[in-house]
């Protein structure tokens, strides 16, 4: 076996709903903010619709849905919001601090949200360190999850082909955008947001295996 070959995987991670539990957070945000200038909407409906997109896909789709532009401040709005219900309720995920303190290989976050958000939120509960200057957005790439690019994006900076990457991720876009890079997929069920139908939907859509602990990951990754 060659040195390279006998190398961990690169491990290319989510963030919301992977290594913080911000989903329900997040989605009740949208579905206030939303709700109060006459779109209405529930948090349930905001993950099932929008969980996995970056925000530019969300609003976008909104805007189609109810034929008419948001406020030009919504956007804005809706950050200063988000932003202030993380700092109050936002915690990492159960056992991931201790999962990656352990792990040796190296890793990435790839995610919809914009960087100064993934950032932020890592550094909120302590996660920042094991990923830094490792942090990759949607925002830097043409096309977000589902396409593939943002995981390709990555692989490239981190100098790993794709086939030797490893991706965990917790949506149905986030699986196929993986899938479409080349990359296995392992789907997360444990955050805040998952509903037992989820490991179904991400089955289906490629994760070759699902956990709901993040304790469980080192195991996954040794099979």
């Amino acid at each position: 076996m060659t040195r390279d070959t006998a190398k961990p995987p690169l491990l290319i991670f989510d963030c919301d709903g992977v290594l913080v539990d911000s989903e329900p957070i997040a989605s009740r945000v949208l579905a206030e903010a939303l709700s109060e200038i006459g779109f209405p909407l529930g948090p349930q409906q905001a993950i099932e619709r929008y969980t996995g997109i970056s925000l530019a896909a969300v609003l976008a789709a909104v805007e189609a849905e109810w034929q008419r532009p948001l406020p030009a401040d919504f956007r804005a709005t809706l950050a200063e919001r988000d932003r202030a219900a993380f700092r109050a309720e936002l915690q990492a995920m159960p056992g991931v601090a201790q999962v990656l303190a352990g792990l040796p290989h190296a890793r990435c976050v790839a995610s919809s949200g914009s960087l100064d958000k993934i950032r932020h939120n890592l550094a909120l509960t302590g996660l920042l360190d094991f990923f830094a200057p490792h942090v990759f957005s949607a925002e830097m790439v043409t096309h977000g999850k589902p396409a593939p690019d943002l995981f390709l994006l990555a692989a490239a900076r981190m100098h790993s082909p794709p086939a030797r990457c490893i991706v965990i991720e917790d949506s149905v876009a986030g699986v196929s955008a993986a899938c479409a890079a080349g990359m296995r997929v392992l789907g997360f069920c444990g955050g805040g947001h998952a509903r037992p139908e989820l490991a179904d939907a991400l089955r289906a859509a490629g994760a070759r295996e699902i956990f709901t602990r993040m304790s469980d990951l080192p195991a996954l990754l040794a099979g």
